[in-house]
Parts: structure tokens; sequence; C-alpha cells
């Protein structure tokens, strides 16, 4: 019996033994469980609070459940590219510990504290750009970029965050393009969201953009805030290429026949291994996981040490990129989202797409708002690109290759949120201490991490133990 096969009747058990047993709940469990396994549609229309938790719980068993061959684990004649790839020749293992697959359950690598959280050195990923290295057993830089594991804590919050600001820029692009054409004169304009400035941008009377003054952001001006490079748009093309990279479990919406003109694109004798609502339920279980929290020492020591830091946290300026919040206007989230490209399910390619709330979520009607009402996402980040080595501090720099045309010594700002919980650190987790991370920094970050190497050891310490209190809640 499948994995996927026992998840579905496992859930069924306990909707049937638990309270809730009325008849319009077995309606609304036989809509998911279609949606997930018998049709190619994902959940669509507005998600009740009973409906969201069923498609959560979906979710949850999915993303730690152990796959098999006989869900469709493993890719025989598929590489882990991006693109849907076959390989040049076949795999004698299943299991490729570099090029993948390299895990049976998305918890394998996401646990640290809990599902869903980071991971330690151990479960370091490898990324290979391009396609004539997609299937490798070397981890010399040259061929893959090595790369820690992150937490998907308050991961829809960012998804939110990133929509909005790319909303925002666009609108800025169209702005200035109306005025280029009524003055009929070139016009520059400032690009910036939510506080965070993203260069200039000149829009010229023909209809032409001179993008030369961007800074941290595509040439498109779509926020993408996943990945240590800041080069994945949402958390559902995150998810499909997950599926495909570690576990060889492909999503119909990206490897089926639509795009590729098969139903089993890596031969393993399985079709529809992940359907579109399969991966929407992995989706919303991730876009609900609880923002991370400041922990309240224990000790007067710490919490003295801990305020002093907080404010050295600005003195410092780390705020500048590390910034404690950003205003978010909506807390609704709607999946397939509108910025994912061909390969991806978006919101162009379903008649209805699929919305759940998360002020419906408890720990969401706890976070702050300002006096807007915006709720502020207390991320430490900034969802921009930076440059973070020089010629001195290089430590930060590790990979070889870049990745979809980012810079090799640009990286999209670490969000600080739960950094508590989840060390090692770095983009290759090869930093064991946050004193030995902050002293990596260079390039855009070198005045702050100056400023820190010269204080005395007390003010140093400080801020340490304000950076400890930023945790994830278990």
């Amino acid at each position: 019996m499948t994995t996927k096969r026992l998840i579905a009747i496992a859930a069924m058990a306990a909707l049937i033994t638990g309270t809730g047993s009325a008849a319009s709940d077995k309606v609304e469990w036989a809509e998911i469980t279609a949606e997930l396994g018998k049709v190619k549609q994902a959940p669509s229309g507005h998600l009740s609070f009973q409906r969201l938790k069923k498609l959560l719980d979906i979710g949850e068993a999915l993303f730690v459940a152990k796959f098999t061959t006989e869900d469709g684990a493993g890719r025989p004649a598929a590489t882990q590219a991006i693109d849907p790839t076959k390989v040049r020749h076949q795999p004698t293992e299943p299991f490729a510990r570099l090029s993948g697959p390299d895990s049976l359950a998305c918890s394998s690598c996401h646990n640290d504290p809990v599902p869903g959280g980071a991971g330690g050195f151990v479960t370091n990923v490898f990324v290979s750009e391009g396609f004539t290295n997609a299937n490798f057993d070397t981890s010399d830089p040259q061929f893959s970029n090595e790369r820690g594991t992150n937490h998907l804590f308050g991961a829809g919050l960012v998804e939110l965050l990133a929509r909005e600001m790319s909303a925002d820029l666009a609108a800025t692009r169209s702005s200035a393009l109306r005025l280029a054409r009524q003055k009929a004169r070139p016009v520059e304009v400032t690009l910036e969201s939510k506080g965070v400035s993203f260069g200039v941008l000149t829009a010229l009377p023909d209809g032409l953009v001179d993008l030369s003054g961007i800074d941290g952001v595509d040439t498109d001006l779509v926020i993408r805030p996943f990945s240590q490079k800041g080069v994945m748009t949402s958390l559902r093309q995150f998810t499909v290429n997950a599926m495909n990279h570690h576990h060889g479990m492909q999503a119909t919406e990206r490897f089926g026949s639509r795009w590729t003109g098969e139903n089993d694109f890596d031969e393993d004798g399985h079709s529809n291994e992940m359907t579109p609502g399969d991966i929407s339920a992995l989706v919303a279980w991730q876009a609900t996981l609880p923002a991370p929290g400041i922990q309240t020492p224990a000790s007067d020591a710490w919490k003295q040490a801990a305020r002093s830091g907080a404010d050295l946290f600005n003195d410092w300026t780390c705020n500048s990129c590390h910034r404690q919040t950003l205003p978010l206007d909506s807390l609704v989230f709607s999946d397939p989202g509108p910025y994912d490209a061909a390969g991806t399910l978006d919101d162009k390619q379903v008649e209805v797409t699929a919305e759940y709330d998360l002020k419906m979520l408890e720990w969401a009607q706890k976070l702050p708002t300002d006096e807007q009402g915006r709720v502020l996402v207390p991320l430490f980040g900034d969802l921009k690109r930076h440059k973070i080595t020089d010629r001195q501090i290089a430590a930060l720099g590790n990979e070889l290759l870049s990745q979809r045309f980012v810079g090799r010594d640009v990286f999209m700002t670490t969000e600080l949120w739960g950094i508590g919980s989840t060390a090692p650190y770095g983009h290759r987790n090869n930093f064991t201490t946050l004193n030995s991370v902050i002293l990596a920094h260079g390039g855009a970050a070198r005045d702050s991490r100056d400023l820190y190497e010269a204080a005395p050891e007390e003010k140093r310490l400080a801020l340490i133990a304000y950076l400890r209190t930023l945790v994830i809640n278990k």
C-alpha cells in the first residue's frame, strides 16, 4: 500500500472517530480527497477554518511522509533540474547524496527543532545550475553550490510580503511610463516598497525602461523571497522543485503531459505522482506555519543583556538589512499565486484560486499592527539581495556557480527570526556560532561588522544574547 493511500486512510479514520462527524464534514472531506487524489485540480474558493484544517492535516502528513517506490519515489530517467530534463545515463543507485534523490521525506532535512524547521550540516543540499552537470558525485564547488537547509516558519507571511512588494514596484514602473509619455521626456523614479529601496528606474517616452539603476531585485521587478539567493518566487515553486529534486516525486503541473508530452516523465512506472491538490496541501501547511517569536529569557542577566543587544542591533545599523518588521496589508493567502511562470501552477491557469485568511489562525491574531492596521511581520529581513563579501572578508562567498544570473557574492538577506533555534549558520552551515557568522559579513554589511568587531566583549555578548532570543516556538 502506498504512503499517500495510508495518509488518506489515516485521515479518514481520524475524521470518523473524532468529534466532528457531521455529514457535512464528510462531504467536505470527500471533496478535498477527490481534489488531492482523484482529479488534477487544486482546492478552490474561500476555505473555511474547518476545511483549511483538513487540508493542513493532509499537508502535514505529506510533509513528514516517507515516500516509497510504490508512490513513485525516485526518478530513474530524469534529473533534478528545474526544467524537465532526461538523464544521459541511467543511475545505478536509487539514492545519490549530491545530485539526489537524497531523502524520502521533507522532514528528513526540515526538522530542527520540529518538522518545518531547519537542518544541520548533515542535511546540506547541492544545487547544480544548468543541465550539463545535473548528475554528479562530487562536492567540488565547481559542480554545485552547497547550501544549508532553511526553516519554513512564517513562510506564508514572507510570500505575502513579496507579492505586495512586487505589486508596488510594478505600479511604480507603470506610473513612471505614463508620466514619461505625458511629458515626452525621461522620468526617473525611486523603486521603494515598505521602506526598502531597490534603486532607481528611468522610464522613457517610447515605452522603454532603463533598469541599470535597480538594486537587489530582478529586472522584472518580481521579489523572489525563497532560497538563499532569492530566486524562488513562491512556496509552490519551491515545493514542486524540492519534491522532484530530493524525492523523485514529480508534480503533474510541471512533469505531466501538458508540458512534457509524457504521463510518466521519469519512466518509473508511476504517473501523477504529485497532483495539483497534493502540492496545494503542502503549500497550505507551509504557508500556515507560525511566525517565529521573541523568547523572554529566564535569567535576569540574560534579559538585561538582550535589552542592551536590541539597542546595539540598531546602533550598529544591523537593521538596515535585517529590518525587525515589514508591514503587511493583507493576511489572505491565495494559491496558486500571481507571479509564477510556466511549470508552476499560477492564478491565470485556474478558474478560481483557493484562498485562506491567516487571521483565522491563533498565532496570526497575536501579530502586532501599526497605526494603519497593517500587520507588522517580525522577520528581521528586507527581501532584498545584497553583496555580502569584499576583498578582505569573503567567507560567505564560498560558491563558484552563479544561480539564475545572480552574482556569486550576492545573497538574499537572511531573515533572522528563528535564528536562536537554527544553528549552525551561513549559507553552507559551516559557522558554528553567531559570533563567527557576524564576523564573516563583508560587502554591504562591512561597516556593521566592523563596529561589532571593534566593540568591547560585553557589548558583543549583548548582541548575541538578543539574537538568541529570536526562536521558533515549538
